[in-house]
């Protein structure tokens, strides 16, 4: 993607020498300062970044005391300081602003001077450690006004792009480095299995390698190493493991699942995010098998951290590890339980005195060792010098200016009009005629709040001029030749048989989890069926855009409209879905979630043996251009020239019945690979999921083909399929052909 601004260093420097103190501290918290030593700015080890990270962290670990460790593992709401000089009074390592938090006024300077002065003050403490400073930016940086809104991610996943999510990532990078805020919660890589669901729009596909796919979002905040971009912030890759497979589609329920399907299932996204380097992992709310995540041992630091290899830290949800004993209230037991499973940082929020209190008396009694204290230390502190924050911990406002600029909002608008998924079209009444008499109608059609859906200048969102941006109506108009041949009414009153076509823009409202889940129907509501009614007794043909964060129960209206296109919640780019409508771009989204028949089939995914209304992949297009010059006699397609490739196996995991492999397939040759096909004889095993690639197997034998997204390598270059299957793994010798 093009820059929206030059590159310069990500934050000011500042002079190191803020603590140029006796640093070998020993006192406790809250204690004066020792006296001044005799050192020149960056005389210790830490503070020189010439040296190696790891020497870095490790010499800073020699000088810390108890309470500065404790401080690093706490994370609490900037809102919850009081005093706010309580953030280097007890050493608090990260803040973070909640879903509701905010600033006023409610703008990209005022959230950097917000974050410049919160960590002028944990700049203050005697070792001088920055906070790292946490928000969902889960689609854009949403909590703040007059940011570029890009679709959530189920519209992401429609686009089948990851080269543009990856994009997407950088541009909200930009955003929150223009304000300051150094680490985003996101992305979400859980697999919706249950559309009823309140955060299915947070998925990008029920199927793991769709959200696998498109852990390039990951790479677009973070860059390719991080810090080394001057826009990297730390990604999260959530919610750590299946949330999106819980019985009934209950946020924070229990996904009753095998072990082979839950890393058949879940795992897969988590393992990408980790193979492109992923900074932290935020645990789930949500239970396996009747163990809630934050005190899983064995999925946190045996498959997380062991077998993955995951170097960041493990973050935990908002107050979950309060949740644990079912009270509220924080215990000393819930703390030793997550510690000890393997959160390295707890998201307090709010009762930071009475949580260090807590994590101090079981560290003093031994139930959380000194040696776990450190290690999630040593995770911490790693990430916080990647990122560069001890030598430029301040907002660089070279970046300010750009929060919202044309450049990203035009980065938003290709992915809204990639994400349109064209479900019906008869007659070919689309694409529209720009030059046609349209009646706009429905809810959705003028409100910017309702088109952003959750998540968006506050946690559940809500309908209406919650933010700046393009409503679908207003793109509409402004794609028409004549916009006074639009007219509008949301309840569709005063239309007649005058009009080319009747634009119906329905859905959802806003929502986040929780209040999300629809264990009781999905239809449309009354006020959209209401409307729907008006301009079907018209006689005109009715084109309904639908905006919401998941398959809807439409089947029984679906009859009456001539044409459906799935807009999921596009954003502040309302003109994207106008590009598409009025042909402008012709449609390419696929659906991401298989589309239910009715509410009563839920759950359904693809392979299930339902009939769904709309398979998953579906989408329709306006067709292509004919070639204006054919070839009448063209030559035969050239035989593809064969490239050298290899494939290496390698058995990640296995347990009494199954096992999971991993296959990295590298371009040995000199030139470019566009396509590969791995072989290898079962010996009696059977391949129950596969992901990075298409399988089939005939006569013992199975074949994977790349996927869309991993078949062009470079000389040299390599990429990766997984696998579980059952029986055992052996020991095959996969044979690879490139072309």
């Amino acid at each position: 993607m093009s820059q929206s601004l030059p590159p310069p260093p990500r934050r000011p420097a500042i002079v190191a020498a803020l603590c140029a103190a006796a640093l070998a501290v020993t006192g406790l918290i809250g204690a004066a300062p020792p006296a001044q030593l005799d050192l020149p700015a960056a005389a210790l080890p830490y503070q020189d970044p010439s040296l190696p990270v790891a020497d870095r962290v490790g010499d800073l670990l020699s000088r810390m005391t108890l309470d500065d460790k404790l401080g690093q593992m706490t994370q609490i709401e900037k809102d919850s300081l009081v005093p706010r000089s309580d953030l280097a009074t007890y050493r608090i390592g990260s803040v973070l602003s909640g879903g509701d938090s905010t600033v006023s006024p409610n703008n990209a300077q005022t959230w950097a001077d917000t974050y410049d002065s919160l960590q002028r003050t944990a700049l203050g403490t005697p070792l001088g450690i920055p906070v790292i400073y946490g928000i969902d930016a889960v689609h854009g940086h949403n909590a703040v006004r007059g940011a570029s809104i890009f679709p959530h991610n189920i519209g992401l996943g429609a686009t089948r792009d990851p080269a543009l999510v990856q994009r997407v990532g950088r541009a909200v990078a930009e955003e929150m480095t223009g304000t300051g805020i150094d680490w985003d919660f996101a992305p979400c890589l859980c697999v919706a299995r249950d559309d009823r669901w309140g955060r299915t729009y947070e998925s990008f596909g029920e199927k793991p390698e769709l959200p696998a796919s498109m852990a390039t979002f990951v790479t677009g905040l973070q860059g390719a190493t991080i810090g080394a971009d001057p826009a990297s912030v730390l990604a999260t890759a959530k919610h750590y493991i299946g949330d999106g497979g819980t019985a009934g589609g209950v946020d924070q329920g229990n996904t009753q699942l095998t072990e082979a399907e839950l890393r058949a299932l879940h795992l897969p996204p988590f393992q990408e995010a980790v193979r492109r380097g992923v900074g932290s992992v935020m645990l789930s709310y949500s239970s396996w098998n009747g163990v809630r995540s934050h005190a899983h041992k064995y999925l946190v630091t045996d498959v997380l951290k062991g077998e993955l290899g995951f170097t960041g830290f493990v973050v935990s949800d908002w107050a979950a590890v309060d949740q644990l004993d079912g009270q509220s209230g924080f215990t000393g037991a819930e703390i030793t339980t997550a510690v000890n499973a393997g959160v390295d940082m707890v998201m307090v929020p709010y009762d930071y005195k009475k949580f260090l209190t807590l994590l101090r008396g079981e560290v003093g009694a031994g139930r959380i060792s000194q040696a776990r204290v450190d290690d999630a230390n040593r995770r911490i502190l790693t990430k916080k010098f990647q990122l560069g924050l001890f030598e430029r911990p301040l907002t660089d406002r070279a970046y300010t200016s750009g929060v919202g600029s044309a450049a990203h909002r035009a980065i938003a608008r290709e992915a809204v009009r990639e994400s349109q998924v064209l479900l019906k079209n008869d007659g070919g009444i689309l694409p529209l005629a720009k030059g046609a008499k349209l009646f706009v109608a429905g809810k959705s059609a003028d409100d910017i709040g309702n088109q952003s859906g959750g998540w968006t200048v506050g946690w559940q969102g809500r309908s209406g001029p919650v933010t700046e941006g393009t409503t679908i109506l207003q793109g509409i108009r402004a794609a028409a030749t004549d916009p006074a041949q639009i007219a509008y009414d949301r309840y569709g009153n005063g239309i007649n048989g005058g009009y080319t076509a009747a634009v119906a823009v329905v859905g959802e409202t806003p929502y986040a989890e929780g209040r999300g889940d629809r264990p009781n129907g999905m239809g449309l509501d009354q006020e959209d069926l209401s409307t729907l009614a008006r301009l079907k007794a018209s006689g005109v043909p009715v084109v309904v855009v639908l905006v919401s964060g998941r398959p809807l129960d439409i089947a029984a209206q679906l009859p009456d409209w001539r044409a459906l296109l799935a807009a999921w919640l596009p954003g502040t780019e309302g003109n994207g879905v106008s590009d598409v409508l009025f042909g402008d771009h012709a449609p390419t989204g696929k659906l991401p979630m298989t589309w239910m028949r009715g509410a009563s089939q839920q759950p359904i995914n693809d392979g299930d043996g339902k009939t769904p209304l709309f398979p998953y992949g579906h989408g329709l297009t306006y067709g292509t251009t004919p070639d204006p010059d054919p070839d009448p006699d063209p030559d035969p397609d050239p035989e593809p020239v064969p490239t050298a490739c290899t494939a290496q196996f390698r058995t990640v995991a296995s347990w009494s019945g199954g096992h999971q492999a991993e296959v990295t397939v590298k371009n040995t040759g000199t030139g470019p690979l566009t396509a590969w096909t791995v072989t290898w004889d079962l010996a009696g095993s059977t391949v129950s999921s596969l992901w990075n690639g298409s399988l089939t197997v005939s006569a013992g034998r199975a074949t994977v083909r790349n996927a869309a997204h991993n078949g062009a390598l470079s000389p040299g270059a390599t990429t990766s399929f997984g696998f579980t299957a059952n029986g055992p793994a052996g020991t095959p010798a996969p044979q690879c052909a490139g072309t």
